[in-house]
């Protein structure tokens, strides 16, 4: 009975967010497929690399990597990267499979913050510098994004799946592998993530993400995985790489992936475990069950590593946890909003 009424919710709500049968019925849907399938960057790695400034193309030489993790960061958050590398990525082998954990950075400002990202990625050899295509600020991080995909497929098609995330989201890696290690089904067209459904476009004109009815008429967004942290099967990455092309509406990111998605008729599939933006309160046997939570600061990440290497749960453990965690959380969100 305890186990029901603590998973219930969340089997329920990963019940009603799975994508509608038939929701992508595009003619287009084919021929994306089929360019995607036949898409092949390895021999043209040399004339890629110039489009990036930090290449570092050696990154993906293990034929068995399993999970590649891209961590978007800015140029400046150094200090966040640090904690990232010193907790959760500091890892090359989770459950037994070969694991990677780089960093995807956009353009710098100064030629002085240029010389200093090289130094960092000459120490730490986990740097990729990508550069927005387009002068426009707010098309900036789908540029990256695109730009993240195009990498992906030149200098590591060998990976199995990729997660893509931020530098201030916790990741549980060794949960995330397990889920994907027990795939019962051939590990194609998976888009997992915390699933946004029945969002309405951004009519307003004079808003960054617009999104004129003339591009997107629908009454609603496609259902799309909130940009904090999701996972792609390699093929994936190449649907939406080339879907990317025929999207030319300037929403977020997240927004972006789901159109591409739509557009190479790959549906989201939902995952309670992964927060989304909400940043959980902290309790350790609670994190041990999460994929991720959002908002997480240098010194909070140090401490959640620290308990993950040291903690046991035992699953009355794992029970109670979620129950304070869920319930801090749904309280702390409460105090702010009456604020």
């Amino acid at each position: 009975l305890f186990h029901a009424l603590l998973f219930g919710a969340d089997f329920v709500e990963e019940y009603l967010l799975q994508p509608t049968p038939g929701i992508y019925t595009d003619g287009t849907v084919g021929a994306v497929r089929e360019k995607a399938r036949k898409l092949d960057m390895t021999n043209s790695r040399e004339n890629v690399s110039e489009a990036y400034p930090v290449t570092n193309p050696e990154s993906c030489d293990n034929n068995d990597l399993f999970l590649l993790v891209l961590v978007f960061s800015s140029v400046s958050n150094v200090t966040q990267r640090d904690a990232v590398r010193k907790t959760w990525a500091n890892q090359t082998q989770v459950q037994g499979v070969p694991a990677k954990v780089l960093f995807f950075l956009g353009s710098t400002q100064t030629s002085l913050a240029q010389e200093s990202l090289i130094k960092e990625s000459k120490l730490y050899s986990d740097i990729i510098q990508g550069h927005a295509m387009s002068d426009a600020l707010h098309r900036e991080p789908i540029d990256i994004t695109v730009q993240a995909l195009r990498w992906i497929i030149a200098f590591c098609p060998v990976a199995r799946f990729v997660l893509l995330t931020q530098d201030r989201v916790y990741v549980n890696l060794l949960a995330i592998v397990s889920y994907l290690l027990g795939l019962h089904r051939h590990p194609e067209d998976l888009y997992l993530g915390r699933v946004i459904q029945k969002e309405s476009p951004d009519r307003d004109p004079n808003s960054p993400g617009y999104l004129p009815p003339a591009l997107y008429p629908n009454k609603f967004l496609p259902e799309y995985c909130d940009q904090t942290a999701y996972v792609l099967s390699q093929d994936v990455v190449r649907k939406v790489y080339i879907a990317s092309a025929g999207i030319h509406a300037a929403v977020p990111a997240d927004v972006f992936m789901g159109l591409c998605a739509q557009k190479a008729g790959v549906a989201p599939t939902h995952s309670s475990r992964f927060s989304g933006e909400k940043h959980i309160q902290y309790n350790a046997c609670c994190y041990r069950y999460l994929f991720s939570s959002a908002g997480m600061d240098s010194k909070e990440l140090q401490t959640v590593w620290k308990d993950m290497k040291q903690k046991y749960c035992s699953l009355i453990k794992t029970y109670s946890g979620l129950v304070i965690c869920k319930t801090l959380t749904y309280l702390h969100k409460l105090s702010n909003s009456w604020e």
